[in-house]
């Protein structure tokens, strides 16, 4: 099977995503979108994870083309508010942690822990991130000052409008690059042995590439391909979502995306430059709809927003690329919006699509090849969110004390894993955290209490002296607490996180 024409059915963020990377990486090939005018945008997606900037760098995108554009503001990280219990709080930064002085890297503060019990688990990342001066302070800053150096091309990511992303794409990306548009609903989808023959008896190409969210209209309607749940792993299958207005922007504005949890599930808090856009995600086997909807409006304490509801099935689909059908983003699977992960799987899978592509023929190895590292990255990142739950200690309403005492994985007793990553392998992880490129497992597991390490243990493997080991301890720890204060107070002189998007990004 040889690609010249290709088209994508569905615009949207995934659909003007997939156009404007293949458009950038394969200019020679006639790319279209075609795009109903009948069916309404979702626009999830405005809380996104790091890797999202090598995917615009890539492109060649930089921040002050698009972000006035799209209401986009930087994130720094995610906060977790009631996770772990009730009344507590950390964050997962992102980037690499700044281990410069540390005498056992990571672990280093888990000696601390230990020696100071009391120390709260959000310190974790406060003694390993200068990132984290940024989010107490609500300040930003980019560059190089002495001791501390931030570099938000590399560990930050965004919030922004997913709608109007998707639209700065098609108009300022996409179709001055060569891609062509068709707006057009799809009315007809005649089949041959090859998959999709031709769309409304006329649109013909090599490959469809099916980015038509849930309804999945070429892979899964039209091609009958099967749909693997992830309801075992994560509940989670509703979510009211409101936008609302800021009341104090100075204040609200901030560098983080918060989660917390509720009875039945949780709340993201994504702040915009011109509003906040907020979801209730629950799980519909605990609660009914109206019932969520009061929970929120309750948390939220109004009830004055034009709240919708969204219905979502979890998992990915057997197959993901089916004759010379291509599913990418919601079409192709989902999994609950926890860590920010809705547009990752769309440019983690452009990405692969991208390598497969560039053999000059494509054969069932190579459609099959695609499947497996698509799935293999969408497992792996779905163990990590349900990490999130299996950590938690709640107990407070039947929603939490089923995941209390939930049975996650067989493949935790039987030692049959499942992937590389995910639940087996944060469990076999559990001695020394000497892997930071591991993502943000030690920083969710410092937040809820699932330690690596600790004194007693060094002490048990090495034949050494505890007392001496405790007061080395503490030396360690104020060696930890010297370096969050010198952060602290370079990022004290540091404007305004609301002043620097004001001078910087919109200037104008």
């Amino acid at each position: 099977m040889e690609i010249n024409k290709i088209i994508i059915v569905g615009g949207g963020s995934a659909g003007w995503m997939t156009a404007s990377t293949l458009i950038k990486a394969f200019p020679q090939k006639d790319i279209t979108v075609i795009e109903s005018p009948n069916v309404p945008i979702i626009g999830v997606g405005e809380s996104t994870l790091a890797q999202i900037k090598l995917w615009t760098n890539f492109l060649g995108i930089e921040d002050k083309d698009f972000m006035p554009a799209c209401d986009a503001t930087y994130k720094l990280g995610i906060m977790f508010t009631d996770f772990y219990k009730k009344g507590t709080q950390f964050c997962y930064p992102f980037g690499l942690p700044n281990t410069s002085g540390c005498r056992n890297g990571l672990n280093d503060w888990w000696f601390k822990k230990s020696v100071y019990p009391k120390t709260p688990n959000s310190n974790y990342a406060e003694s390993f991130y200068p990132q984290m001066s940024m989010i107490n302070q609500n300040r930003f800053f980019h560059g190089d000052d002495g001791e501390l150096f931030f570099n938000k091309e590399t560990d930050a990511a965004y919030h922004f409008n997913a709608v109007k992303f998707g639209q700065w794409l098609k108009d300022y990306y996409a179709i001055p690059n060569g891609v062509k548009y068709i707006k057009e609903h799809i009315n007809t989808i005649e089949q041959n042995d090859e998959g999709i023959k031709s769309l409304n008896k006329k649109h013909k190409a090599d490959l469809f590439i099916d980015c038509t969210g849930f309804k999945s209209l070429l892979l899964s309607e039209t091609l009958k391909e099967p749909f693997e749940s992830y309801t075992d792993l994560l509940p989670n299958d509703s979510a009211w979502v409101v936008q609302k207005p800021f009341k104090n922007k100075k204040k609200e504005l901030v560098t983080y995306t918060n989660c917390t949890a509720l009875e039945n599930g949780w709340v993201w808090n994504v702040p915009l430059w011109s509003r906040i856009g907020t979801g209730y995600v629950y799980s519909s086997k605990f609660v009914d709809d109206n019932t969520a909807l009061k929970q929120f409006q309750k948390h939220l304490k109004t009830k004055d927003l034009d709240f919708k509801n969204i219905k979502s099935r979890v998992g990915i689909h057997k197959r993901l690329w089916v004759k010379n059908v291509c599913a990418i983003g919601l079409s192709a699977g989902f999994i609950e919006p926890l860590e920010g992960n809705g547009l990752f799987s769309v440019h983690e899978f452009l990405r692969i699509l991208l390598r497969n592509m560039k053999r000059e023929n494509i054969s069932q190895w190579d459609r099959d090849n695609f499947t497996h590292e698509c799935k293999s990255t969408f497992k792996s990142f779905a163990e990590f969110v349900a990490i999130h739950y299996a950590l938690a200690h709640r107990e407070d309403t039947p929603y939490w004390k089923a995941n209390l005492n939930k049975n996650w994985e067989e493949k935790l007793i039987n030692l049959k894993p499942s992937s590389i990553q995910g639940l087996l392998w944060s469990s076999s992880q559990r001695e020394y955290w000497n892997f930071p490129e591991g993502g943000g497992l030690h920083c969710i597991a410092a937040g809820m209490n699932w330690f690596p390490t600790d004194v007693d243990e060094v002490v048990y493997r090495n034949l050494i002296n505890k007392d001496l080991f405790i007061e080395d301890c503490k030396n360690v720890a104020k060696e930890l607490d010297n370096k969050k204060n010198k952060w602290d107070k370079i990022i004290k002189t540091k404007p305004l996180y609301y002043e620097y998007l004001k001078n910087e990004i919109y200037k104008n």
